[in-house]
């Protein structure tokens, strides 16, 4: 990954900070009927975020599409099966940083997302909420991200037109992450 050491928040310091999947959440939402929106979340995900001696950054997540939770379980299977995820034959998504660039007082995560076996370039904006010596387990890091994505981009084409005009799924999927990483032992 290529970006300017200046660009990493100063109190994250080099080392390896592990996403914390107890105190972080992947949540998406999407238009529903043309008139609402349907929410989630993803259970299950890993990720880090490395910080160069130099203090560049690296950023790798993994999401377990499996693990998808709109709060209606017949609906989540339907996401699960070859119209939306296609989860048996790709059961994960995932995102790659390739670059970090300050835009005011937050940045701009560039990086490489993978949904569905296809992969395209995602941009997120992402707010440093600084760090906090923790409780006790080592230092504490916090973030904020979200971005947009057309899901047709990712060959998730379901569509299913209403009678009144448009369909009951919007392509445009708003994802937000709320990440707690904790810096890992030297």
């Amino acid at each position: 990954m290529t970006t300017a050491a200046t660009l990493t928040p100063t109190d994250l310091t080099p080392g390896t900070w592990t996403i914390d999947p107890v105190h972080s959440s992947i949540g998406f939402t999407v238009r529903h009927l043309m008139v609402s929106k349907v929410r989630g979340t993803f259970n299950g995900f890993t990720g880090a975020i490395t910080i160069a001696e130099d203090g560049t950054p690296s950023v790798a997540a993994e999401i377990d599409v499996t693990t998808i939770d709109t709060r209606n379980a017949q609906r989540d299977e339907h996401i699960r099966s070859a119209d939306f995820f296609d989860a048996e034959n790709h059961p994960t998504a995932s995102f790659t940083a390739t670059s970090v660039e300050a835009d005011g007082d937050d940045y701009v995560l560039t990086g490489d997302f993978t949904l569905r076996g296809v992969t395209k370039p995602v941009s997120l904006t992402m707010e440093f909420n600084g760090v906090n010596p923790g409780m006790g387990h080592g230092p504490v890091a916090g973030f904020e991200a979200t971005t947009v994505i057309n899901r047709k981009d990712f060959g998730v084409d379901f569509d299913a037109p209403l009678e009144t005009g448009g369909t009951v799924v919007g392509d445009k999927i708003t994802i937000t992450l709320d990440i707690e990483a904790l810096k890992a032992d030297a």
